[in-house]
C-alpha cells in the first residue's frame, strides 16, 4: 500500500502559517498605534464582531496595557445574539440582511450604547467557503466605526481568498481604518 504524498499539502500550510505570522506582527503594529491614540484622548474602544469571531478583540488584548483603552467585545455571530446583545432591528435583519451596511450600523451604535466606550468598531460578513450568494458573494464584508462627533460610517468590501483570508483581511481593515480616522 502506498503513502499519499503530503508534502505539497504541508508545504503550502507552512507557507500559510509563515504569511499569517508576518500579517500578525503588522495588526500588533497597527494595534499598538490605535491604543496610544486612544490612550491619548483619554477614549475607550468596543468591538462588535460577526464573522471575525473576536479576532478583532483578541488582536487589540494582545497589546499590553490595552486594558487602559480597551473596553469591550461583543461577538453575535447570529442574528438571534444582533438582536439581543447589540439591539440590531428585527425589520432590519429582514430588509437589508445580516450582512449589510445598515447592520453593522446598529452594531457599532448598540456596541457604544451598551458599554463605557466612545468608539466602536463593527464588522458582519461571509467568511467562507459557503453561505454567499449573488447579491453577496463569499467574501462580502461589511464595517462600521463610530467615534465621538461624527456619523457612523460604513463601507462594503469584497475579498479574496479562503475562509482565514478573508478573516484577516476584514480585521486588518477594521483597524486600519479606525487608525485612520483617529489619526
Amino acid at each position: 500500500m502506498s503513502m499519499p504524498e503530503v508534502a505539497p499539502d504541508l508545504a503550502e500550510a507552512g507557507a500559510v502559517v509563515e504569511t499569517l505570522g508576518v500579517m500578525s506582527e503588522r495588526l500588533d503594529g497597527i494595534a499598538m498605534r490605535l491604543g496610544e491614540l486612544l490612550l491619548a484622548r483619554g477614549w475607550l474602544l468596543a468591538t462588535a464582531e460577526s464573522c471575525t469571531g473576536g479576532w478583532i478583540a483578541k488582536v487589540v488584548t494582545d497589546i499590553p496595557g490595552s486594558s487602559a483603552w480597551f473596553d469591550r467585545g461583543f461577538v453575535t455571530y447570529s442574528n438571534a445574539a444582533k438582536q439581543q446583545t447589540l439591539g440590531v432591528r428585527q425589520e432590519t435583519l429582514e430588509v437589508h440582511g445580516a450582512v449589510s451596511e445598515r447592520t453593522v450600523l446598529e452594531l457599532a451604535a448598540g456596541a457604544i450604547e451598551r458599554s463605557r466606550a466612545q468608539v466602536a468598531v463593527a464588522v458582519s460578513g461571509i467568511a467562507g467557503p459557503a453561505g454567499g450568494g449573488p447579491d453577496r458573494p463569499v467574501g462580502t464584508v461589511c464595517f462600521a466605526w463610530a467615534l465621538p462627533g461624527s456619523q457612523i460610517q460604513t463601507r462594503r468590501l469584497q475579498f479574496a481568498g479562503n475562509r482565514e483570508e478573508v478573516r484577516h483581511q476584514a480585521v486588518r481593515v477594521a483597524l486600519e481604518v479606525l487608525l485612520e480616522r483617529l489619526a
